[in-house]
């Protein structure tokens, strides 16, 4: 589409302009070609990045929250976001027109299919921020133990070194191309490595051994845990920006499969060594139960820091396309990414407000996962390639589909609600104190 000619009118209704008007309103600048230069390793680091942070932090907690069986759920889960990451594709490739998340939206239901998939998006780009934020603050309070001995409760200092972190960070969302934060990606992993090894390195030589015992199964609090887990594997609605940036998009699934089963397995791992080893007395982040005398906790803390200040641009990034794609196609590119950047700073500001105001890490995260990760990563996927691709498909899969539908909106609305009745409940407790 490099050079091509368009009109306003056919842009909003997601068609190629054949209209032939004699003066069009401008060339497009970015095409969609220019844009496919991600390596099948480059689209594995961004997948991978996009999907590792938080989840891993939580995985511990949520298996003593759920019992050891839930680990099978979380392996569940793993498997069924990589499907329908991979029924995404088969969406982008059935309508090659379709460059983003609300266009399978709109592909799929037309104009209220566009909205309610933007509605999660933000949604999910919103909540996924102030989860991030609140663990920044969490972490960086642990980090800096020294900095409030003799201040108060050392709520303000914490508060006040939070925002500077978030100001740091504030930079990265005023890039535009996927491919040029590919680094971000790669800095996500590589503290999600550092964090992992932490965690091993203190169960085989910090001397740590828990005596408490963590129950087989805890029934009544699956669908809480389901909402961590679930949160783990919530990346799908940049997925489909990673599929047009790629050389190949043919092997997008291969690219699903190769990123999910290093996240489960990551996942996995951690969840099974942080549970044994702090067993009822884990944190919800596993980095805050880590013996605070050792190095290796301070690098993990160090770790947890800068994992959020790497995430910020990848989980703004669907946001940015859909505003860059709203504004009107006379605004120069240069005002486009001036506003693209404004908004992102005004948001990210907004998020940090709300994240010192409700710091409670455990019930957020569990509450995104519940109410927005179940929908983006499962339920809307399925319904979308049901009705995109419902001639070419099976019974099988068509029941399958349905049946992932509806468990999906099940598991989101029991732990929806369970999460916010915590929520609450915790908000009820400090304000009545």
């Amino acid at each position: 589409m490099s050079g091509t000619k368009v009109c306003i009118a056919c842009v909003e209704e997601n068609k190629v302009c054949e209209c032939h008007h004699e003066n069009p309103v401008k060339e497009l600048g970015l095409s969609h070609e220019a844009s496919e230069n991600s390596s099948f390793l480059h689209s594995v680091i961004n997948m991978v990045g996009m999907l590792i942070g938080l989840g891993q932090l939580s995985m511990p907690y949520a298996v003593e929250s759920g019992g050891w069986i839930s680990i099978f759920l979380l392996i569940s889960l793993g498997v069924l976001t990589t499907y329908t990451s991979h029924i995404l594709g088969n969406c982008l490739r059935r309508n090659p027109k379709s460059k983003s998340y609300s266009d399978i939206g709109y592909s799929a239901f037309g104009r209220h299919g566009r909205l309610l998939a933007s509605l999660f998006i933000y949604l999910e780009i919103f909540m996924a921020l102030v989860s991030y934020t609140i663990s920044l603050h969490d972490n960086i309070a642990a980090a800096f133990p020294a900095t409030f001995t003799n201040l108060h409760n050392g709520s303000f200092p914490a508060a006040k070194l939070t925002a500077v972190a978030v100001a740091i960070a504030l930079p990265s969302l005023w890039i535009r191309n996927l491919s040029s934060i590919s680094f971000l990606s790669s800095g996500g992993i590589l503290m999600s490595a550092v964090i992992f090894m932490s965690v091993v390195y203190t169960a085989v030589f910090g001397g740590v051994l828990d005596d408490g015992r963590i129950p087989v199964l805890r029934l009544g609090n699956i669908p809480t845990v389901s909402g961590v887990y679930l949160f783990g594997f919530g990346g799908h609605i940049v997925f489909p920006n990673l599929y047009t940036s790629m050389k190949d998009p043919s092997k997008f699934t291969k690219v699903s499969i190769v990123s999910f089963a290093t996240v489960t397995a990551l996942y996995t791992a951690l969840a099974i060594t942080g549970a044994k080893m702090f067993g009822p007395n884990i944190n919800p982040q596993v980095t805050l139960s880590l013996p605070k005398h050792l190095l290796v906790t301070k690098i993990a803390l160090w770790a947890t820091v800068l994992t959020p200040m790497t995430k910020y641009a990848l989980e703004f990034a669907p946001l940015a396309i859909q505003l860059e794609r709203s504004l009107p196609l006379t605004m120069s590119d240069r005002t486009k990414l001036v506003t693209r950047g404004l908004v992102g700073s005004t948001l990210l500001l907004v998020i940090l407000a709300l994240a010192l105001t409700v710091p409670y890490f455990g019930y957020v995260l569990s509450l995104t996962g519940s109410l927005v990760s179940v929908t983006i990563s499962v339920i809307l996927p399925c319904a979308f390639y049901v009705k995109i691709c419902w001639d070419g498909m099976s019974k099988f899969t068509r029941a399958a589909n349905v049946v992932f539908v509806v468990s999906g909106c099940v598991l989101g609305l029991l732990g929806s609600f369970d999460s916010s009745k915590l929520l609450v409940n915790k908000l009820v407790r400090v304000h009545g104190n």
